[in-house]
């Protein structure tokens, strides 16, 4: 079957490795630190500071110790006491060989860490920047969650971290505070699924904030959880120690306290995804970005508390990829614009030259721009049904060029709705092929 990383999957279950005393701090004056995030395929994307460099880390409540991944030969980054160690993750990998590193100074600004340790992880096929359309270096979570009162506002795009003596919770409209139970450095809540079957069963779920799907659920017949009839077979993502594959579907919703979002996607990652993992206990599965957006979220782990309030998404439909198309980036292209009209005018954005417009034939404007590949098709979908391969060069949909257009939003042209027509011009073997499909739904 074609890989699809249709949506990214962060999970790395890592044991603690590290006993060294540590912590982030705020200034004394300073009750909390608000961060501006970017939001991209469901995941929060934050700027931190490491040793000071500037990089971008994924906030992953799923991963108990930072991981740097994805250095390139532009990055330069100092790290402390270095070690190596064997980690092991999700995926059907073997585990892999990764970098220890104690006394790290993290900044997130005025947030300090001093005595920071991390993972780094040299494996270059860890990469996510080309799937987010964006540099991304590593993962951070845990720690950030234990130190502080953590207040996601995914509405706003911005995130408070609030020293927990001075936080004072007030009585929120349309908000509830439930049970948060941290186990083993992560955090896990209990809902109900409601199954197609019109069955309710009761789930505790890892919260899992670095996993851009909805809800994975894990096949436990004995409980009540079984991949519904109408189903498909899909690559669910990467962890890791490598792909992860499962069967997606949807279930008619997932309860949390008395919130109900209903007809909720799901996954049902295979076994072999969890081969480290002998005994799933009382879990039975994860909530991902793509329900946890719908609230605007506190976490406040010292206590054992997480409150939800809805916000403007909560109502928002599930985003399926119609298409059946997955896309990254993979490097950069040059391209050759004309800068005069159809009668040969080139007129100066600058105005350079006053109102004069220039008459000059032939002139073009060689641009270097990234280059968007199909990356997985999905097997008996339209994109695959109307012959798209992957390693096809996109160059336009709709008659849009991509270049003028980030990762997302293209994968968004490619999505927008149920019937719609969608053109693809793409380039194969240095010749330029139309495709013509209509997006339809899986269930």
């Amino acid at each position: 079957m074609k890989k699809i990383p249709a949506f990214l999957i962060l999970l790395f279950m890592l044991s603690p490795l590290f006993s060294s005393a540590q912590g982030f701090l705020l200034p004394k004056d300073k009750k909390y630190q608000k961060i501006r995030f970017e939001l991209i395929n469901n995941l929060i994307i934050l700027p931190v500071e490491i040793n000071g460099s500037e990089l971008t880390f994924v906030l992953d409540s799923g991963v108990s110790k930072p991981i740097l991944f994805n250095l390139t030969d532009q990055d330069s980054i100092q790290i402390n006491n270095v070690s190596e160690v064997t980690i092991r993750g999700l995926g059907d990998g073997e585990p892999m060989k990764a970098l220890s590193s104690k006394g790290n100074a993290f900044k997130l600004g005025k947030a300090k860490n001093y005595n920071q340790d991390l993972y780094v992880v040299l494996d270059k096929g860890i990469n996510f920047s080309t799937s987010l359309g964006i540099p991304v270096h590593g993962i951070l979570g845990y720690d950030l969650f234990r130190d502080f009162i953590v207040e996601i506002n995914y509405s706003s795009r911005s995130i408070k971290l609030h020293d927990p003596e001075q936080y004072e919770y007030d009585d929120k409209k349309n908000a509830q505070t439930l049970p948060l139970s941290v186990e083993g450095r992560k955090a896990y809540i209990d809902g109900t699924v409601l199954m197609r079957d019109e069955k309710n069963v009761p789930v505790k779920l890892l919260v899992d904030t670095g996993s851009s799907d909805a809800l994975w659920l894990f096949n436990q017949p004995e409980k009540g959880l079984e991949v519904p009839e109408q189903h498909y077979e899909d690559y669910l993502g990467r962890g890791l120690s490598g792909d992860i594959f499962g069967k997606r579907s949807k279930v008619s919703g997932i309860k949390l306290g008395t919130f109900e979002v209903k007809d909720a996607k799901v996954a049902f990652p295979y076994r072999e995804s969890f081969g480290f993992l002998k005994d799933f206990g009382d879990r039975n599965g994860s909530i991902g970005g793509e329900v946890l957006r719908r609230f605007n979220v506190v976490f406040d782990y010292s206590r054992g508390l997480v409150t939800l309030k809805k916000n403007g998404n909560f109502k928002a439909p599930f985003q399926y990829n119609l298409a059946g198309i997955a896309l990254q980036h993979n490097g950069l292209r040059y391209i050759a614009e004309s800068l005069a009209n159809s009668n040969g005018v080139v007129v100066q954005d600058d105005n350079s030259f006053g109102n004069v417009q220039i008459l000059l034939e032939n002139k073009t404007r060689l641009s270097l721009v990234p280059e968007i590949v199909v990356s997985g098709i999905r097997a008996g979908s339209p994109a695959a049904e109307a012959g798209l391969r992957e390693g096809d060069v996109i160059l336009a949909v709709n008659g849009k060029r991509v270049y003028n257009y980030k990762l997302q939003e293209v994968l968004k042209m490619l999505n927008q709705k149920e019937g719609k027509r969608i053109r693809v011009v793409i380039e194969r073997y240095d010749r330029d092929m139309m495709f013509t499909f209509v997006l339809k739904k899986m269930f």
